[in-house]
């Protein structure tokens, strides 16, 4: 059976920098920080007072009312993306076989504040207790791509990946398998992620995991700074077509890029920590490139992982100069995250998207916020810090990390019909 081509034919995105595909591409050629003081709830006795929430983002502008209140945010988030990847694409619902469309999603927390605000109430009322009829539904996190069928009637394979900050692109490497295998001639993927509430927000202090740098929430993600101190939690989604690409031919669909190989791989080392050497991540990088058949030094440009922690950022780099060697310094490498904030398991969605832009577009987006050098860094690498760089790029890699010590990259390139 011969293998099929895979291809991104649409693209849709909810984030903290741009509520749609177009403005996301604006803010990432221009360095926009997302991240502000928090405004969802009162954060003042938190150690983390800001977060890169969206702007101006009322469910009622997609949404009717009842409808919006059967769904935790993270699954309004991803049927918003869902909808826009799919009129980008083009795709006539009426011309396909739905039967082999599916949708393959990734959630890391799922439906984390339905979660919270049930148990909250729970224990306000402990002695008389009720429960929303849809807790369950809105707490799943394989309800949103359920959801997202269900709206489409798509028949196709349908589940969720939960591999923390993996989830997203996993996701789409799964994705990629089915359509390769021709068990699928199309599938929405992707992620969402909605955890900026007070349970994200605490649960993650207490790991010692995010950024108090209160006093600039603009500035705090600064990835390879060498005052980093910690993440900044993002929400929001990112949503791809992928489409089997002697299908989109025939319907003469405009196509973004193609995924051409995918690495995964496991630290087997800690719960919240990565690998001190980079071993999980080289070991990705390496099994993405031999996948490919490409040769490292094809590779033009690392969307990185990037969170701005001090361990995370310093062993994703060790693991790029070990895969790369002499070419680590001739690649651009950034983190888009310095922009968004940390999507957690929606990260591989956005960041995916934020490669294919950037082939298409002929730029690399900066690592924003960057004041001091960290001398573990080797000064010969090209960070892309603080400003845009224009670059043709043909191949570009997106790595995502995830408690658990899951490891994934995705290497798109430039289309050659």
């Amino acid at each position: 059976m011969s293998k099929k081509r895979v291809v991104i034919t649409g693209m849709g995105a909810i984030t903290p920098i741009g509520n749609n595909l177009k403005e996301y591409n604006h803010s990432l050629f221009n360095g926009i920080s997302g991240c502000k003081p928090i405004t969802k709830f009162d954060a003042s006795k938190f150690k983390t007072r800001f977060a890169c929430e969206l702007k101006n983002y009322d469910p009622l502008n997609y949404f009717d009312k009842k409808e919006s209140r059967k769904m935790d945010s993270f699954s309004q988030y991803g049927l918003i993306v869902a909808e826009e990847a799919l009129q980008d694409s083009g795709i006539d619902l009426n011309k396909i076989d739905k039967n082999k469309f599916g949708v393959i999603w990734g959630s890391g927390v799922g439906g984390i504040e339905t979660f919270q605000n049930e148990l909250i109430n729970f224990s306000e009322n402990n002695k008389n207790p009720r429960f929303n009829p849809f807790f369950i539904p809105k707490l799943i996190s394989d309800i949103c791509p359920g959801l997202i069928a269900i709206k489409y009637g798509l028949k196709g394979p349908n589940f969720a990946t939960v591999s923390a900050c993996a989830s997203a692109s996993n996701a789409i490497i799964d994705s990629y398998h089915y359509i390769k295998s021709g068990t699928a001639d199309i599938i929405i993927t992707g992620g969402s992620e909605a955890a900026v509430n007070e349970t994200g927000i605490g649960g993650f202090n207490a790991l010692k995991a995010l950024s108090v740098r209160n006093d600039s929430p603009e500035t705090a993600s600064r990835p390879f700074d060498k005052k980093r101190d910690g993440f900044v939690l993002g929400e929001g989604g990112g949503g791809l077509i992928l489409e089997n690409y002697d299908h989109a031919i025939k319907r003469n669909a405009k196509i973004y890029a193609e995924i051409i190989g995918f690495g995964m791989s496991c630290d087997a080392h800690h719960i919240t920590a990565p690998h001190p050497d980079g071993e999980g991540a080289r070991l990705a990088m390496n099994n993405a490139i031999n996948n490919a058949n490409i040769k490292k030094e094809e590779i033009d440009y690392i969307n990185v992982h990037g969170t701005s922690t001090p361990l995370g950022d310093k062993s994703e780099i060790f693991a790029i100069e070990n895969v790369f060697n002499e070419h680590a310094y001739n690649v651009n490498i950034s983190s888009t995250k310095s922009m968004t904030g940390h999507l957690l398991g929606a990260a591989g969605g956005i960041e995916s998207i934020a490669s294919i832009i950037s082939i298409n577009g002929g730029f690399v987006p900066p690592t924003i916020n960057h004041f001091n050098n960290d001398e573990e860094f080797n000064p010969k690498l090209n960070l892309t810090l603080n400003k845009t760089q224009k670059r043709d790029i043909n191949i570009a890699i997106s790595n995502t990390f995830g408690f658990g010590g899951h490891n994934t990259s995705i290497i798109f390139k430039k289309i050659n019909l």
